[in-house]
């Protein structure tokens, strides 16, 4: 029998991605974090890990010095959503970068290519 998924992981999901883009933007000091995004979380069933995806202003280059900065302040970052969100547990906390923009720009730019190819013949 296939369990029926529970709407509070999507719950805490969107609660993390608010409070997390507010921490990155107004609380962490870490220069090598810089313009950091939440584009999105994802939390597991049992709410004991999510999965953070971002985008940096730098871009993909610096994709895993972002990472690795944004994992050296999840103990910092899990303590403050601690104190902001009234849960037992905060999840424990994954970054991933998010291409997907980036990715969608370039596939922009190629359509626009060719129509402006076809334009021309």
């Amino acid at each position: 029998m296939k369990r029926k998924s529970s709407p509070r992981p999507q719950r805490l999901a969107e609660e993390l991605r608010k409070e997390l883009a507010d921490l990155l933007r107004n609380e962490v000091k870490d220069p090598r974090v810089g313009q950091v995004t939440v584009t999105g979380v994802d939390v597991s069933p049992d709410l004991s890990h999510a999965k953070v995806h971002f985008t940096h202003l730098a871009g993909r280059e610096h994709a895993d010095e972002t990472v690795k900065a944004l994992s050296r302040a999840a103990g910092f970052l899990r303590s403050q959503l601690a104190h902001r969100l009234a849960i037992y547990s905060v999840p424990e906390l994954h970054f991933a970068y998010d291409d997907s923009i980036e990715a969608g720009m370039k596939l922009s730019q190629l359509i626009d290519d060719a129509v402006a190819a076809d334009r021309k013949k």
